[in-house]
């Protein structure tokens, strides 16, 4: 795996938006006269001659510093990512807020600790949610990231990425396949996706095989961050055999509807088993 380039510039803002078309070059020198007039930058002062969109002009800026991102017209990922469609809402802020938590209080050069895995008590709490947005946050950040769906139960992040039909995790583990099936995201440099696979029968023996740490263990030196979305440990035991291989969980709630009795009976029965519950959050989505 090639590390994706690290933000940097490239290209002036107004060249860029020449390119894509949505300035004309006569308009430049309007704008540079009225960006030294009032001081301002060149795509706010764009913007107030009404030559430019706000919409556009983020996604100028996404390409200047190479930050993934995707316009609205894009159909080829789910909206719920919505750190890659709005990359500059509420939402997405939250979630680069729960990236800085995370690499404060566990992330680091030890490969060991590179490794988080998403659990949560009941279905629908909003892991994958949280899970696939999180991967996205942490590449727009130039890290190298890898976003593995062990839920080999239900799985979501083939509905989110719109991954191909890989041998995926289950095939890895079944010793059917190789890193080869782990897939780059179109329009999301430095992110990548190790989709479910086939729904397998043993989806709990296939997780707990030395095979999967083992696995664990080679992406992490290849990555800067993995992430594993999981089964609801409400139904079934795979997420807490997969949180002790990680060694590492952040536990998720949904607002209204998680009890927090369950949450954190879930959070100290991780503890128990010796995985670093590095934080949780309340999902309101």
């Amino acid at each position: 795996m090639n590390a994706p380039d690290r933000l940097k510039p490239h290209g002036t803002i107004g060249d860029l938006l020449v390119a894509r078309g949505v300035l004309q070059p006569e308009h430049i020198n309007r704008i540079i006269e009225r960006q030294h007039a009032h001081n301002e930058p060149f795509g706010e002062a764009a913007i107030a001659l009404n030559l430019l969109q706000r919409s556009d002009l983020d996604a100028a800026l996404s390409t200047q510093f190479n930050y993934g991102y995707l316009l609205d017209g894009d159909t080829h990922l789910s909206r719920e990512l919505v750190t890659a469609f709005k990359p500059f809402s509420r939402a997405a802020e939250e979630m680069r807020a729960l990236r800085g938590q995370i690499m404060l209080r566990w992330l680091n050069d030890d490969r060991r600790r590179r490794v988080l895995c998403v659990v949560s008590q009941r279905p629908q709490d909003g892991r994958s949610f949280i899970a696939a947005n999180l991967a996205v946050v942490f590449s727009q950040q130039g890290q190298r990231t890898l976003l593995i769906d062990a839920n080999l139960r239900q799985p979501r992040q083939d509905q989110l990425f719109h991954t191909g039909h890989s041998a995926g995790l289950a095939g890895i583990l079944a010793g059917r396949a190789g890193l080869e099936v782990i897939e780059a995201v179109p329009g999301l440099p430095g992110l990548r996706v190790l989709p479910a696979g086939a729904t397998p029968p043993n989806p709990q023996e296939l997780v707990g095989m030395a095979s999967f740490g083992e696995l664990l263990q080679t992406v992490s030196q290849q990555f800067d961050v993995v992430l594993i979305d999981t089964p609801p440990c409400e139904q079934y035991a795979d997420a807490e055999i997969i949180a002790a291989r990680a060694g590492a969980a952040l536990v998720v709630a949904r607002k209204n509807r998680s009890p927090m009795r369950g949450v954190s009976e879930l959070a100290r029965r991780l503890q128990d088993t010796g995985v670093a519950v590095v934080g949780s959050i309340l999902n309101h989505h």
